[in-house]
């Protein structure tokens, strides 16, 4: 448990190749995993913060990943204006330690990915083709997103196309397309020749 002695949330901001977005970086661990929120709906049933922070009259979406919080804005708004605010709201938020995600959330929605997978079923050659693929997200592909205030996830695999879903900072960012093509699509043809694109999926 944490004792009233724990040292100060410090908080700062980063840049991410989406002009939208902005990650607001803290010391401490808020939530372990990743839960991106791209409606007030979803957010109302798994999230108190991303509750508060869609309050806000500009914010657009919440990812809220281990120690940090990527908030994609309205485009109408500008960082300058707004930053202040959503950093001293996020720090007072984790300094009095209300909760973030809700229990459960991770569960219900790997059942709805189980839900939408199943009519993806690969079997002999395609299954370990499907496994490669995963293998090399997870290792090479997530930590670099993650470093951009984003996540990227494996969707399906269908006679060489591979389909991915972007979250945070990823989603709606220019130069994600830049990044799917020339890197994660370079990168999967070389390692399993049977790839030939690699697209994200349009919510």
């Amino acid at each position: 448990m944490e004792t009233k002695t724990a040292s100060p949330v410090m908080l700062y901001t980063e840049q991410t190749p989406n002009p939208e977005s902005l990650k607001f970086v803290t010391n401490r661990m808020i939530y372990r995993g990743t839960a991106d929120f791209r409606t007030p709906e979803l957010a109302k049933e798994w999230s108190p913060l991303a509750v508060e922070l869609f309050d806000m009259p500009f914010v657009k979406g919440v990812y809220i990943c281990n120690n940090f919080v990527t908030i994609t804005k309205e485009m109408n708004y500008q960082w300058d204006d707004i930053k202040l605010k959503t950093k001293e709201f996020i720090k007072a938020y984790v300094s009095d330690s209300k909760p973030v995600v809700n229990e459960g959330f991770e569960e219900a929605m790997a059942a709805i990915e189980a839900e939408k997978g199943d009519s993806h079923q690969y079997e002999g050659e395609e299954a370990e083709i499907v496994v490669k693929i995963k293998e090399l997200i997870e290792k090479y592909v997530k930590p670099a997103v993650e470093m951009d205030g984003g996540n990227i996830e494996f969707s399906s695999y269908d006679k060489g196309k591979v389909t991915v879903l972007l979250q945070g900072s990823c989603s709606g960012c220019p130069s994600s397309t830049v990044t799917l093509k020339s890197g994660i699509e370079g990168m999967l043809k070389r390692m399993v020749p049977e790839v030939t694109e690699v697209v994200a999926e349009m919510d």
